[in-house]
């Protein structure tokens, strides 16, 4: 198997659990994601996560209010260089956020690094969603 075809599996990987995320299933990147203290994420909602105790329970807080998901990447480019690669696009699909319609069609750029033989993501990275901010600015803050 080709580089690039290594990478279109981790990729693969990454959008099915992605769409398990969107359907509630907290956890679902754990497999696809490197779980350093450098990994970053920065997600179409804005802010950024560093390390992966902080990227999964991202992740996980938008599998509590996700559903009905279906998403994908289209116009994949794939760069490799050694160990390190990453993969441009634009990410499409939509879900429901707390019982909301979003649909979703936005740059997306990820990264990925060889570990043990194995590719893992270390950084997502999609443009700002108004689309999700608006859901969000409606629901009620969380309680504490």
């Amino acid at each position: 198997m080709s580089t690039d075809d290594e990478i279109r599996k981790a990729s693969e990987q990454f959008y099915a659990g992605l769409n398990r995320m969107g359907n509630g299933e907290a956890g679902a990147l754990s497999d696809i994601w490197s779980h350093g203290a450098g990994v970053t994420t920065m997600h179409p909602i804005g802010g950024r996560q560093v390390g992966w105790d902080a990227v999964k329970e991202s992740f996980d807080g938008v599998a509590k209010v996700a559903s009905d998901a279906k998403i994908g990447l289209k116009d994949q480019l794939i760069q490799v260089a050694g160990d390190m690669a990453y993969e441009v696009g634009i990410e499409h699909g939509q879900f429901k956020m707390a019982g909301h319609q979003v649909s979703l069609e936005h740059r997306v750029t990820n990264i990925y690094r060889r570990e043990a033989g194995a590719w893992k993501l270390v950084h997502h990275h999609t443009d700002i969603s108004p689309a999700m901010l608006d859901v969000l600015s409606r629901l009620p803050p969380p309680s504490a």
